[in-house]
């Protein structure tokens, strides 16, 4: 079994465990996420991976960054993250990859991620994972849109958005080239 597949592994497993900690059906949860039944029961059993809109919405139900629950899968905290060892996650359906710079770890507020989006590529997320919460995305290659509710940003190279992410948030790349961003996330 490969990397990408023990680490499938180990999501689907901390997915069922939080429904399970929480004393919740299948059902419940697709009530309260919105995903069908069938597909959280696939998802729990490493049939599929999710989409990175599917893991936005769980992440939401759960109250965590997506960064968040892929960090609390890896096998612990370190304080040294060779570039190497950092977790990166493919959407190939939406054509974007997650790589956890710096991963979360209980006692620190902050963690860094890089992110990639294809030419095209359009993620929308319907809720906050976790209301308020504090971001900073800084451009480092592309053009990127970025919508917080209603009001749409449009960044290119070197530009940096500070903000609360309450609601419904959108991620486009609007170049020909693919946009590569750093995203700070302060924890609570």
């Amino acid at each position: 079994m490969g990397d990408a597949d023990e680490m499938a592994v180990r999501l689907a497993s901390r997915l069922a465990a939080l429904r399970t900690e929480r004393g919740w059906s299948l059902d419940d949860l697709a009530g309260r996420s919105g995903v069908s039944r069938s597909t959280l029961s696939r998802l729990e059993r490493a049939e599929i991976s999710p989409t990175a809109a599917l893991l936005g919405k769980l992440c939401t139900v759960y109250e965590r960054t997506p960064s968040w629950l892929l960090a609390e899968v890896e096998a612990g905290p370190r304080v040294l993250v060779r570039a190497a060892e950092q977790t990166v996650w493919r959407d190939e359906a939406s054509r974007f990859t997650r790589r956890i710079v710096s991963p979360p770890s209980s006692g620190l507020h902050a963690e860094v991620i890089e992110a990639v989006l294809a030419p095209g590529a359009d993620i929308a997320y319907d809720a906050a994972p976790v209301p308020g919460q504090e971001q900073h995305i800084w451009v480092l290659e592309g053009s990127l849109e970025i919508t917080l509710d209603d009001r749409v940003h449009e960044l290119g190279t070197g530009d940096c958005l500070r903000f609360r992410l309450w609601g419904r948030s959108r991620f486009r790349c609007t170049g020909a080239d693919p946009v590569r961003y750093a995203l700070v996330v302060v924890l609570p």
